[in-house]
């Protein structure tokens, strides 16, 4: 941790808890990260999930979604840090389930729930416009994301998509798409010398109204069928 990150205002039982699940990744067999090394992954992990308290709707939300949680970025570290607030992780790939159980569960982070399916399966069913803001670290175009947000989301609530350098052939994709989707770009921040990515940007979506009668659609066709392509 450095004087002046992110997670410099984390208490001593977040950051301790957070060291465990760390120290867990470092030990991991299993392949759910390629950032392990504790140090390093302090700052690409712990610093980069933690610059999304940058948005004020998103640490104020009692709900959220993260989905393609993977290892638990930036899931567990927001989770730690808004301890009044229940944060679902949603990952389909069961050994990085298995192992954010375990990490959960040693470093006492009890307000998370790991849940292993698709973000899809879950917008058709109980999750439908249940929550108040979703994440997605490293998961896909900006298109993408905002379909798979978008059934996920209350009207007005918000996606914040951790992305690199900034794209325009991708920014265009989302301008597209965006009506479509019900959601609209609202803004984009560059977060800073402490974030896991050198030119990494906190891109923030807004939910525009009802969601689409044809959302959510098969799991896979978001990725594989971008709206706005």
């Amino acid at each position: 941790m450095v004087a002046g990150s992110p997670s410099a205002a984390l208490d001593p039982a977040g950051r301790e808890a957070l060291e465990t699940v760390l120290r867990l990744l470092a030990d991991e067999r299993a392949s759910v990260s390629s950032v392990t090394e504790p140090d390093r992954a302090w700052r690409v992990h712990v610093d980069d999930s933690l610059t999304g308290l940058e948005v004020t709707d998103l640490a104020a939300a009692e709900r959220i979604a993260d989905i393609g949680s993977g290892a638990g970025f930036p899931g567990l570290p927001l989770a730690v840090a808004l301890p009044g607030s229940r944060i679902d992780l949603i990952e389909s790939v069961g050994r990085k389930c298995d192992f954010m159980r375990r990490a959960a569960g040693a470093a006492g982070i009890a307000n998370v729930r790991i849940l292993d399916r698709r973000s899809e399966e879950l917008a058709a069913e109980e999750g439908r416009e249940a929550y108040g803001a979703v994440t997605a670290r490293a998961v896909g175009r900006l298109s993408t994301l905002a379909e798979l947000a978008s059934p996920l989301l209350r009207d007005g609530a918000v996606l914040v998509a951790w992305k690199g350098r900034r794209d325009d052939d991708e920014e265009a994709e989302l301008e597209r798409a965006a009506e479509r989707l019900a959601m609209r770009p609202e803004r984009i921040l560059a977060v800073g010398p402490y974030a896991g990515s050198r030119h990494r940007h906190l891109h923030v979506l807004r939910k525009s109204g009802p969601t689409p009668a044809d959302l959510p659609r098969r799991p896979g066709m978001a990725k594989k069928r971008p709206r706005g392509s």
